[in-house]
């Protein structure tokens, strides 16, 4: 029969040891475990908020319409909200389920697939959330519809790269996205369920994330957007199709001026967004329509601030591509086969009547960037150049950028990198620009005011006083794009007017080439049908 060894003393003392510390060695145990657990937790938490990715493209004409320029962290919507902003706003967009209605651009991917997003809205994920917003060819893609040669019935619509975008309702766009952040249907109680009713549904982890941080980041950043912006675009006639004010909300965004320091003569800078072909040769030109800036890379940064950047986010890269792909690009050819004789007749009468002087010619092999006065202003230290008085267009974008702009420009973007802005001036009139694509660059003169080049030979008194903007067809005889009298269409349809009696919209001044005698008129036009 076995017996028990009997216990000692000093067994039973180390019994009693153990009793007594096996609580706080599991205790030690679990504060271990509960340490590693939420290390764990944290890293992936960190993983995710620190998420910051965009895709890249191989292909630089892709790169140009969707790679990101580092717009979205901070001006851009969530992917899952853009999807859902039609089914919640079927009356601004038109009942459609894309973004058209604005005039955005839409294309089939290299599968021959409709593809998601729009020409101009780039993606990105930060801190594991999906957000687009714009990129460069927000501004600079447009369309021209080209009558079929063979078939007069047929007719193609092409998509043009770096051409200004004439399709684009920013000003509409704008306004839609101000009045959304006052709409209960932002709320995150009504916005959740359109977002799962487009796909796919939301997680439980999700959904919280939403409820509680992105959709109210959202909404807070729209509202300080509408009380910056919706005061200054009250005071402004809509823009229409094709055209922005380049630094009035540059003033209240970036700089964030109050609304009740600017002075009333440059509350409204309205124009059309510019091509942006063939950039090499403009370098040390005045760029910008008021020729402000002689640095090509300036120009940009400055252009991205406008498209939703800071110089936090900005993607310096991603523009560099651009910018270099851009200083070589050609426009393409002109589709104008206007009678030879007449061109030669035409450019005779460019050549003789200075007009190379201001803005280069048109040669067999091409636009020259040559002339004496090509890409510069009138400075007060630079007798060069035609000044406004002279020039006698529009003042109002002239007017808009102020010496109180400039000083913050100089003193505050990209303070202490090597991208500081140094080169910004205030001119006094408008910068004498190349011609470079002239035929898919209506309407004309830096505001739009005049659709077509046959309109641009006439006086003043004989251009037309209300049009139609935003119709991409060529007009065959005119040079520009179809652009009837708002009195003949039907009220009912949603083009836009163009008033030139409103502000920052006159039609007047540029009067080069409108003393001509009618035969001198179409063989000049015959000769601009060629750039």
């Amino acid at each position: 029969m076995n017996r028990e060894l009997p216990i000692t003393a000093v067994q039973e003392a180390l019994r009693r040891r153990w009793r007594l510390w096996t609580p706080v060695f599991l205790l030690g145990a679990l504060v271990f475990l509960i340490g590693v657990v939420s290390t764990a937790l944290g890293l992936i938490v960190l993983l995710r908020v620190s998420q910051n990715h965009t895709p890249r493209y191989g292909d630089i004409v892709e790169h140009f319409k969707y790679g990101s320029i580092g717009a979205e962290q901070n001006s851009g919507i969530p992917y899952r909200v853009w999807r859902a902003l039609p089914r919640l706003f079927p009356e601004a967009f038109e009942q459609r389920d894309d973004y058209s209605a604005f005039g955005f651009l839409y294309e089939n991917d290299a599968d021959n697939r409709p593809r998601d997003l729009p020409i101009g809205i780039a993606q990105r994920v930060y801190r594991s959330v999906e957000v687009v917003w714009f990129n460069c060819a927000t501004c600079h893609t447009g369309t021209v519809t080209l009558p079929n040669q063979e078939d007069k019935s047929h007719s193609a619509r092409l998509i043009v790269p770096a051409m200004p975008s004439n399709n684009l309702n920013l000003y509409r766009f704008i306004r839609f996205l101000l009045d959304a952040a006052a709409d209960e249907r932002l709320s995150p109680d009504i916005l959740i369920p359109a977002i799962n009713q487009t796909g796919p549904k939301l997680g439980p982890v999700e959904e919280v994330i939403y409820r509680l941080y992105v959709i109210p980041t959202l909404r807070q950043g729209l509202v300080t957007r509408r009380s910056r912006l919706l005061p200054l675009l009250e005071k402004q006639p809509p823009w229409g199709p094709g055209r922005v004010d380049t630094f009035g909300p540059y003033k209240r965004i970036q700089a964030n001026m109050p609304m009740s320091s600017l002075l009333p003569d440059e509350l409204i800078g309205t124009a059309d967004f510019p091509s942006i072909f063939q950039q090499g040769p403009r370098e040390g030109m005045h760029l910008h329509w008021d020729g402000n800036n002689t640095s090509l890379a300036e120009r940009n940064l400055s252009a991205a601030l406008g498209a939703g950047v800071t110089p936090e986010s900005v993607d310096h890269a991603a523009i560099d591509r651009i910018a270099d792909w851009l200083k070589s690009l050609q426009p393409p050819p002109s589709p104008y086969r206007p009678d030879h004789a007449a061109v030669a007749r035409g450019r005779d009468t460019y050549m003789k009547h200075a007009c190379v002087a201001c803005h280069g010619y048109q040669d067999v092999q091409g636009y020259v960037f040559k002339g004496e006065k090509l890409g510069q202003v009138e400075l007060n230290y630079d007798p060069k150049g035609e000044p406004n008085k002279q020039l006698g267009v529009d003042p109002r974008r002239l007017d808009s950028y102020t010496e109180r702009l400039r000083d913050f420009q100089l003193a505050e973007l990209f303070k202490g990198t090597q991208y500081h802005f140094k080169s910004f001036e205030k001119t006094f009139g408008y910068a004498n620009l190349p011609l470079d694509g002239l035929w898919l660059r209506a309407p004309y003169l830096h505001n739009g005011s005049i659709p077509t080049l046959a309109d641009l030979l006439e006086p003043p008194e004989k251009r037309p006083a209300k049009f139609i903007r935003g119709i991409d067809k060529l007009d065959p005889d005119r040079g520009g794009f179809v652009a009837p009298a708002c009195d003949a269409t039907p009220a009912q349809t949603k083009n836009f007017c163009f008033d030139t009696g409103l502000p920052g919209n006159n039609n007047t001044g540029h009067r080069y080439g409108t003393n001509l005698s009618p035969a001198e008129k179409s063989d000049l036009l015959a000769y601009l049908l060629t750039f």
